[in-house]
């Protein structure tokens, strides 16, 4: 099976994975929007989000089985279809806009959403935001996933208000990604982006994956619930920094 031999590529590919598996435990979750970008520094956009896609699989699985029986349903009930439509609209909009634009968009969205809330910290007896918010962002979190599996930004921008406990959040977040991840082979196939060289590379690159799931998955269920929202918000910063950046230069 062909594969990419390229040692820059895994230089930066490596890190990707690792830092995706980790955030597929939650903790540091905003830093998983980086993965594709990261990897993008060695191939193209299209490329690096179809070889991160079996890998997503991968640690999707073993978040899943850590964590799936912690998830708020009644949450679900209401993000999954959105999340689903979001990745109908990518596939349809794949090609049109360029996969640059869209990063950038969402990274700026992910500075100007901290921005207001650090400038305007939610108080402790706010009420939680509108169902209509939740159905808006996670469509747009379908959409940025299917074109560059940036999803966590604007599920944070839903989430964070909420201030469900660590695991609850984890395992939310980890079954909507898990089911939105899986919708993707067909599209993604059907675009030409699977094939031998990019699945041969994600061989290769699978053994990552598991023990950035195993280590997250430790650490989230004992850190304590204000410093894994404050490690959340600075994985959101940077990402949103790099996805600005990358759209920009």
């Amino acid at each position: 099976m062909p594969v990419i031999t390229d040692p820059a590529f895994y230089a930066v590919a490596v890190p990707a994975v690792l830092l995706m598996g980790i955030s597929k435990s939650g903790f540091g979750a905003g830093f998983g929007a980086l993965a594709v970008p990261l990897m993008a520094l060695a191939v193209p956009v299209p490329q690096a989000a179809a070889i991160m896609l079996p890998l997503l699989a991968i640690a999707d699985v073993l978040g899943l089985k850590a964590l799936a029986r912690e998830a708020d349903r009644a949450l679900l009930k209401l993000l999954l279809p959105a999340g689903l439509t979001g990745i109908v609209i990518g596939w349809l909009l794949f090609g049109v806009l360029p996969a640059k634009a869209v990063a950038g968009l969402v990274g700026a969205i992910t500075l100007v959403f901290l921005a207001i809330r650090t400038v305007f910290p939610p108080k402790a007896d706010a009420p939680p935001p509108a169902r209509a918010a939740g159905f808006f962002f996670a469509t747009v979190s379908g959409f940025t996933s299917f074109v560059a599996h940036a999803g966590g930004p604007p599920m944070g921008f839903y989430m964070l208000p909420l201030k469900l406990p660590p695991v609850r959040f984890t395992a939310t977040l980890a079954v909507f990604f898990a089911a939105v991840n899986a919708a993707k082979w067909l599209p993604y196939g059907l675009l030409g982006l699977i094939d031998l060289t990019n699945m041969g590379t994600a061989l290769v690159l699978a053994p990552v994956t598991p023990l950035g799931v195993w280590v997250g998955v430790r650490i989230v269920r004992v850190i304590p619930q204000a410093l894994f929202y404050r490690m959340f918000s600075v994985g959101m910063l940077l990402t949103g920094i790099k996805l600005v950046y990358d759209a920009l230069k």
